[in-house]
Formats: C-alpha cells, structure tokens, sequence
C-alpha cells in the first residue's frame, strides 16, 4: 500500500442506518480528504445505489463484496465463525492481510470484539485490547478507556490500558506527557473498590505514564486528566450517561430558545458562539473508538451512526496510521 495514503475499510452494512449514512459519510471524507481511501464492504447492490446518489472522485472509493450481514443479536463468536462471507469478516480480513489499513464499523460490537481478537489478533504481550473513544471535556478532550471490551479487567489490563492510551493521546491529539487517572469515588488513596485499590500503586510505579492519582467521574468534564482508566463497566456507564446528558442539555437548550419572541431574538445574536460551543461537547465530532492492542487498526462507532459519525472515524483512522500507534505499542509493551 501507498504510505502516503491510509486505506481504510468500512463496513457498509452495519449498523440502524446502513447502507445510507455509512455510504454518505465515506463519500463526505474522501471529499474532504485526498490522502484517503475507502473500500466499502457489503451488498454491491445496495451500495452501489447509494454510491450514485453523490458525487467524488472514484479512483478514492471502491467496493468488496460481502454476502451476509451479522446482525446485533446474534451470538458473537458463534456468527464470526459462521458468517465467513458477512461485511464483519470480511472487511477484518482485508485489514489482516494488509490490503487495509483500518476498519470501522457501526455493526455488531460484540462480532466487532471477538473479530477484532480472532481475525486481526492482537501485539505480542497486550493481554486485553479495550475500546478508547475521545470524549469532549472543557478544554478539549480526554481519552476514556475502556468503554466496553473488558468488564472484568485485572489491574495487569488497566496498567497496559494506561500505556496504550497515554501513546495514543501523545501521538494522534499530541498532548505532551498526557495526564492519566483512574475512576474511583473519591481523591483520597484508600478508596475504591478493590480492583482499583490493587491498581493504583502499580499505576504509580509506571515510569512511562504521567500518573496523577484518582479521578472522580464529575471532574471528567472538567478535564483535569487526558486518559481516564476503567474496566469496561464503569467506562460504558460514563459513556453513556456523558452522551444522555448532552443529548438531553442539547435538547432543553434549544426549547429554552425557542420559548418566546425575546428568546427567539436572543437565539439569532448568539447563534454562531453557541453553535460552536455545542459542536465541541457532541460526542459524534470525534469518530469511533478504536480497539487498541491489535495488530492493525479496528475503530467500532455507535450503532446509531449518522454521515459525521461515519466520515470522523474514516479520517480519525489517518491521523493512527500516521501517528505510528501499533508500533509504539508494540515498542512500549515489549
């Protein structure tokens, strides 16, 4: 493959919206972006109707044919290892046999997890690839990992989750000596449950993290740290309530706006500040997650993707590759 240009594979099928807003938002970042390529995998039919709706530059899209689709409720590992021919499979091979430099997909998260580990594999010594989405905070945003790979993490895992994710932030957002924290419910050492007990003095003891202690879930926000640590349980849930919030706040805003005449006027002065604010807290403006620990890149975005979604992951997927991300961990792990 050309080094100048990142390949990225996309699962067309995936996902409540598919084929329409996953072929819209690839055509919006080739558009957008002349270094990268997409190869669209699924139904040829489907896609190619979608294709002919927009216009862009065909030497940037390309479509692999893929027969089956897993759909969200089927059993992970018994669908990855049945379904050869689904746009999951088949696109994860293309990235195994380097003819990708990356998927994404909005499809099943659990056939997305085991796929990832059985089809791609992971770096020799990473024991648990989590997911590490970006998550707006106050003054930028903070890398929260891992949202939903590992429920049952050790302390072993989150110490490697530390590593990859300060590699990850210093490297793709270039945030110098990213400031790592791990969740707990208070700042002071002796709480927490007992897997965050068991992991802070081996936090502490990392030479190649910048370790600041505890972080409490309201401070996120705030961002008083850039890689925020978690098993996947707590992470999922602060994923989810950050995203109802938004969603929520995004919603009484607009109402309060558009509650009266004076509001209304006051809406248009301030159109253009609040607009810009806003955009910076939808969790949407910063693509997928990644499954870090893989050999090559795998990126999982909400099942409810929409064209932005879809396009921000595509191109988060060049700033990975160009980053060197897999060979830094590679590097740090071993």
């Amino acid at each position: 493959m050309d080094e100048k240009i990142t390949v990225v594979a996309v699962d067309a099928m995936g996902g409540d919206n598919a084929p329409a807003e996953i072929v819209k938002g690839a055509v919006e970042a080739v558009n957008e972006r002349d270094d990268i390529k997409v190869v669209l995998v699924g139904i040829k039919d489907a896609i190619t109707a979608e294709l002919k709706k927009y216009e862009y530059n065909k030497k940037q899209i390309s479509i692999t044919e893929a027969t089956e689709v897993i759909e969200t409720g089927e059993p992970p590992v018994k669908a990855i290892r049945g379904k050869k021919d689904s746009s999951i499979v088949v696109g994860l091979n293309l990235v195994k046999h380097e003819e990708a430099d990356a998927f994404v997909s909005a499809g099943s998260s659990g056939a997305i997890l085991v796929g990832g580990q059985l089809i791609v594999g992971r770096i020799k010594g990473i024991e648990r690839p989590p997911l590490a989405p970006l998550i707006p905070t106050k003054d930028g945003v903070a890398l929260l990992i891992d949202c939903g790979a590992n429920v049952d993490a050790r302390s072993s895992h989150l110490v490697q989750f530390a590593n990859m994710g300060s590699i990850y932030m210093e490297n793709v957002v270039g945030i110098k000596k990213p400031r790592v924290a791990i969740v707990n419910i208070g700042a002071e050492e002796e709480k927490g449950n007992a897997l965050v007990k068991e992991t802070m003095p081996l936090l502490k003891e990392c030479e190649d993290i910048n370790f600041i202690g505890s972080i409490e879930a309201r401070d996120i926000p705030e961002g008083y740290a850039d890689v925020i640590v978690c098993e996947a349980f707590v992470g999922n849930v602060i994923l989810k309530l950050y995203e109802g919030i938004g969603n929520v706040m995004l919603r009484k805003i607009k109402g309060g706006l558009m509650s009266s005449v004076r509001s209304k006027i006051g809406a248009l002065l301030i159109k253009p500040a609040l607009k810009k604010t806003l955009k910076a807290f939808d969790t949407k403006e910063y693509g997928g997650a990644p499954l870090l620990g893989l050999k090559g890149l795998v990126v999982k975005t909400h099942g409810s993707a929409k064209a932005v979604e879809v396009k921000n992951s595509i191109i988060q997927c060049v700033s990975f590759k160009n980053g060197k991300i897999n060979e830094k961990i590679k590097e740090n792990i071993l």
